[in-house]
Order: C-alpha cells, then structure tokens, then sequence
C-alpha cells in the first residue's frame, strides 16, 4: 500500500505556470509507475503524464511540450511541471501510484483552475 498526498494546485490565469506535488508514503522506487490524472467537469479522468521507477516517461497529446513530470527519489516525491496553461487544463489533478495492473492508488486530488 502507498498514501499519497498532492499539493501545489491553484487559481492561475492562461499562459501560467504551476508545479503540482505527490509526496508518497514509502519508496517510489518500489512503485512499478506514478502518474497524474485529471478530471474536469462532466468529463472522464484521462492520464496527463507518467513516469516508470526505470524513469520512462509519457504525455497526453493534449499536454506535450508544456507538461513536465520528475520525481525526487530522495524526497519519495513526483511532481507535474505545467507550463503555458489553458483555460481548458482546468481540472482535478490526481495523483497515482500502480504496482500493477489493478493494484493502484489514488490520492486526494487537487483543483487546478485557469482562469483570468
């Protein structure tokens, strides 16, 4: 089992930038992959970006090129670099950790709003 607990969301207006934190409770190394997922209103959660334990990363189409994922093992802790955001990034941003298919968990979530 893992907690996971994000932090980092906010009010911002088009084109900011915002950095999104999930501290996790034990090693991330031992997490097979972590990955951020969003949800807007009346809309499915879609993956925005993941990162393997091995450091392979991937990105929605929608957030290619101002998406950034990282991690610092040290601090057990991924983060999701957002840059040039859009009125249409405006979700529930979730943070998740798989050790495999169907044995994954969620943290709480946190409202990312970009609005001016």
């Amino acid at each position: 089992q893992v907690q996971l607990v994000e932090s980092g969301g906010g009010l911002v207006q088009p084109g900011g930038s915002l950095r999104l934190s999930c501290a996790a409770s034990r090693n991330i190394f031992s997490i097979y992959v972590m990955g951020w997922y969003r949800q807007a209103p009346g809309k499915q959660r879609e993956l925005v970006a993941s990162i393997t334990n091995g450091g392979t990363t991937n990105y929605a189409d929608s957030v290619k090129g101002r998406f950034t994922i990282s991690r610092d093992v040290a601090k057990n802790t991924v983060y999701l670099r957002m840059n040039s955001l859009k009125p249409e990034d405006t979700a529930v941003y979730f943070c998740n950790a798989a050790f495999a298919v169907r044995d994954d968990y969620w943290g709480q979530g946190t409202q990312v709003t970009v609005s001016s």
